[in-house]
């Protein structure tokens, strides 16, 4: 698995002119899941996520939690992120999971994020045409590969 977090102040998801996600201060997550992906991943990078000290304290510092700040999420899939850009200049998806592979394992990171976190996840719909609005807080952009948590 493979995400790109985004800690934001604002981020929502629209599909056909409708929102269906919004959320205030908190993460947006993007993710991207590949067939060996596995249940494991899902829970390593979810408390990866809740637990990751990227929000300012007092001081002004990295510190605090996405679960420290009360913060909310928003979960969206994202095949794309496993582009293969070696060869040429159209973007190979091979290494993206189809539906029957990736779907469970995303309704799993989002029932695992959720318990992780204590609160209800919002999510964008999986492979849907999305329009992802954000309002990055910082900039911070972390981007984490479970296949490179060694």
């Amino acid at each position: 698995m493979k995400v790109v977090i985004q800690r934001v102040t604002k981020a929502s998801v629209t599909i056909d002119g409708i929102k269906i996600a919004s959320i205030n201060d908190g993460l947006l997550v993007l993710l991207g899941i590949i067939n060996e992906d596995t249940q494991e991943d899902v829970s390593w990078l979810s408390n990866k996520i809740a637990n990751l000290r990227i929000f300012g304290d007092d001081g002004g510092v990295m510190n605090k939690s996405v679960i420290d700040v009360k913060g909310d999420a928003i979960v969206v899939s994202q095949f794309t992120l496993h582009a293969n850009t070696k060869k040429g200049n159209r973007p190979s998806y091979i290494k993206a999971a189809k539906p029957d592979v990736a779907i469970p394992l995303y309704e799993q990171f989002v029932s695992q994020l959720e318990a992780d976190l204590g609160r209800k996840v919002q999510t964008g719909e999986f492979g849907a045409d999305m329009k992802v609005e954000l309002l990055n807080d910082g900039p911070v952009t972390i981007i984490i590969d479970t296949k490179q948590k060694g």
